[in-house]
């Protein structure tokens, strides 16, 4: 449920939506990529920026122009009530949505006919309506939306921090890119990972101890789950405290601090990363899954990663020497 997540983007961490139905009432205009370069017909580039440490892209629908937060943790598109207001009663949901700490009625859903990626178009694409005011409030941008897993899970994505842009690059329903020539840099790694409805699970271990993180482009900081194993929190290093705010000015203290020896593979291993240290049994029940933490921002930092969903597969693409 999308307002559960939103809860712990503010808190520097994200967990997933619920699958909804979007009822009949399309919205007869398309969504479109206003700053994507199109390479060809399968593939294309899109700057965004980082506010604070969330993804943004502009896009345009409906004559409006604005921010997309780019999450791979939310399940459908989300549209923000605030700025498409037109709504009819039958389109309420019939149930509240619920979240960790908060229920939200007034949420609506919402049927985009036609998705439009300059030369890509993709049709019938469900979207959640939910009110997004205090993310704006939060970020002091404008929201238009989220972009989540139901766009995102046709295209081998690629995440690069280094230059700021998200490649698309259309794959068949095995995962074979439709385009062979997409990237210049060399891959250097690859590690597989489970999805979990639509969740991406990777094992990892800290301190040679097994464990298992769900992977969040909106996580703003990793997380890690207080009642882990000791041998795991040994190399957690507590910085200090600090009182993070959700929805509703609702506040949770959680320790902040850095986690070390994070390993997905013998040649896939990350730096000390920011991660805030927190009761995880909510999330998990959201996830319907036992995961050990959260890994966004900070894994999205030190790796240039590559999504392939169909393949269930993460590839790597090395930093230039210089990349601080």
């Amino acid at each position: 449920m999308y307002m559960q997540r939103l809860f712990y983007i503010l808190l520097f961490f994200a967990i997933s939506i619920t699958k909804v139905n979007a009822k009949d009432n399309p919205i007869k205009n398309s969504i479109l990529f206003s700053q994507a370069e199109v390479l060809n017909e399968y593939t294309t580039r899109i700057p965004f920026k980082l506010v604070d440490h969330l993804i943004v892209v502009k896009a345009k629908i409906l004559n409006k122009e604005g921010n997309f937060i780019i999450d791979t943790g939310s399940e459908t598109m989300i549209l923000n009530k605030v700025h498409f207001s037109n709504f009819y009663e039958h389109q309420r949901k019939n149930e509240s949505t619920s979240g960790v700490m908060h229920s939200v009625e007034n949420s609506y859903e919402r049927q985009i006919k036609e998705f439009v990626l300059e030369n890509f178009k993709l049709q019938n694409r469900n979207s959640d309506v939910i009110d997004l005011s205090h993310i704006e409030k939060s970020k002091k941008i404008k929201i238009l939306g989220v972009i989540g897993y139901s766009i995102l899970k046709d295209y081998e994505i690629f995440i690069d921090m280094h230059l700021n842009q998200i490649t698309l690059t259309k794959v068949d329903p095995f995962g074979e890119k439709l385009d062979n020539h997409v990237y210049l840099e060399k891959i250097i790694d690859s590690v597989s990972f489970k999805l979990k409805n639509h969740t991406i699970v990777v094992n990892a271990t800290v301190n040679n101890q097994k464990v298992k993180f769900g992977l969040d482009t909106a996580a703003e900081f990793n997380q890690i789950n207080k009642n882990i194993n000791k041998k795991v929190l040994k190399y957690f290093i507590p910085k200090k405290r600090t009182l993070l705010t959700g929805v509703n000015n609702r506040k949770i203290e959680v320790l902040a601090g850095k986690l070390h020896r994070v390993k997905l593979s013998e040649n896939t291993y990350f730096g000390p990363m920011l991660t805030v240290l927190t009761n995880l049994n909510k999330m998990n029940e959201a996830f319907g899954t036992n995961l050990d933490g959260i890994l966004g921002y900070e894994f999205f930092a030190q790796k240039r990663t590559i999504i392939n969903y169909q393949k269930e597969k993460l590839y790597f693409i090395n930093y230039p020497f210089n990349h601080q």
